[in-house]
């Protein structure tokens, strides 16, 4: 194993490094994404026979963008004698610096939308042909780990069961301002459940997989390393991460068709962004066209119109194939669970880890042991997508 560099022999590094660390700790956007008041507005919506467009509230901003963007790139990089590295870091200050930008619109229509599609992207048309073949398949038999009677107390226990298998201590909250059942907040932390949710039992083995297994492991490996990148975030880490999780779910067993017809929708639902679908009509769309349940719909809508039109939802799908073939070629998955890092820079994970810049995976996702997966259909399913 690699010994961890003295900080003597890359102070530059080190001090640029720990700047960042103190200003990127302020743009966490999932602080900011979520509206205040789903409920109300879900009410409204469904009142009004889906005619309605939400009008959503958004936390207020605690930190000035400009004074942020300023001290971003008043970083003396040129410090950093090597040239991969020194790139690493610049790629990561634009990256933060459309961070700040996505927070600053959030609210503002069209403005957020362009500035989510320069860090988030949006659907290729391999993509969308993708969740389009997902779809074809059929997702209708009965399980009784599908029916959702589970209360988030019950999901806290749980969780804190699950989390035994691992040494770190992190936090539970209950939200009813979550427009996902669950996330994990990496800055604090903290796991954030939605309080009025009812969970499947299936649901609940998904979200420790995905949440614990992977967000919450790679949230802690990244803690544990030297720099501070490695926890605060690689660009574009967003595919690589939701890919990692969305395959520990497959790996564990508990990955369903309609799981992934679920990443499939997303899909599709982002994509009604880009022909400038309204709430109402990409609602329309899941619930009249694709015939989901409106719950589901809304839920499934909600993600993606969230801030003025949140594009992040289609990066689930191309994770978890990009991961897949990855993980398939017989590569080593755990360079990726170093911390919230990408397949895009895996020579440069190597490389730092070579020069004691980075340490191996402290923690491991453990459904990655073994394969638990019985569902021939998924199989072949991530096996032909392109």
């Amino acid at each position: 194993m690699p010994q961890i560099t003295s900080t003597e022999e890359y102070q530059e590094l080190f001090d640029i490094d720990s700047n960042l660390n103190r200003l990127v700790r302020k743009i966490e956007l999932l602080n900011y994404i979520n509206p205040l008041n789903i409920e109300r507005e879900k009410k409204q919506f469904f009142s009004s026979k889906f005619n309605y467009e939400p009008v959503f509230k958004y936390p207020k901003i605690k930190f000035n963008g400009y004074k942020l963007h300023r001290l971003f790139f008043s970083q003396r990089l040129e410090r950093i004698e090597d040239d991969t590295i020194r790139q690493l870091y610049q790629d990561v200050i634009y990256e933060y610096s459309g961070l700040i930008e996505c927070i600053e619109t959030i609210n503002q229509g069209r403005k957020f939308y362009f500035n989510s599609l320069k860090s988030f992207g949006t659907p290729t048309e391999k993509d969308i042909d993708n969740a389009k073949f997902i779809l074809r398949f059929d997702d209708s038999d009965f399980d009784e780990e599908m029916l959702p009677i589970y209360s988030a107390s019950d999901a806290v226990a749980y969780f804190e069961e699950y989390s035994k298998r691992y040494d770190f201590n992190y936090n539970i909250k209950l939200s009813t301002n979550l427009s996902a059942a669950a996330m994990v907040l990496n800055n604090t932390q903290t796991l954030v459940l939605r309080k009025n949710h009812k969970f499947s039992k299936n649901q609940l083995k998904v979200l420790t997989n995905h949440e614990i297994g992977v967000h919450m492991v790679t949230t802690f490996n990244g803690l544990s390393q030297p720099l501070k990148i490695f926890s605060n975030g690689f660009p574009n880490n967003v595919e690589t991460q939701e890919g990692l999780a969305v395959y520990s779910e497959y790996m564990s067993g508990c990955l369903t068709m309609k799981r992934l017809k679920e990443l499939a929708y997303r899909v599709i639902a982002v994509d009604s962004l880009n022909k400038g679908y309204s709430f109402s009509d990409t609602f329309d769309l899941l619930y009249s066209q694709y015939k989901l349940n409106r719950d589901v719909a809304f839920a499934i809508t909600l993600r993606v119109h969230r801030g003025g039109g949140f594009t992040k939802d289609h990066q689930y799908l191309s994770g978890i194939n990009r991961v897949y073939k990855y993980a398939k070629e017989g590569h080593d998955l755990s360079p990726l669970l170093t911390g919230k890092v990408t397949l895009d820079y895996v020579d440069t994970i190597e490389l730092l880890t070579t020069k004691g810049l980075a340490i191996p995976s402290k923690y491991v996702t453990d459904a990655y042991l073994t394969n638990d997966n019985s569902n021939k259909n998924l199989d072949f399913i991530l096996k032909s997508l392109k």
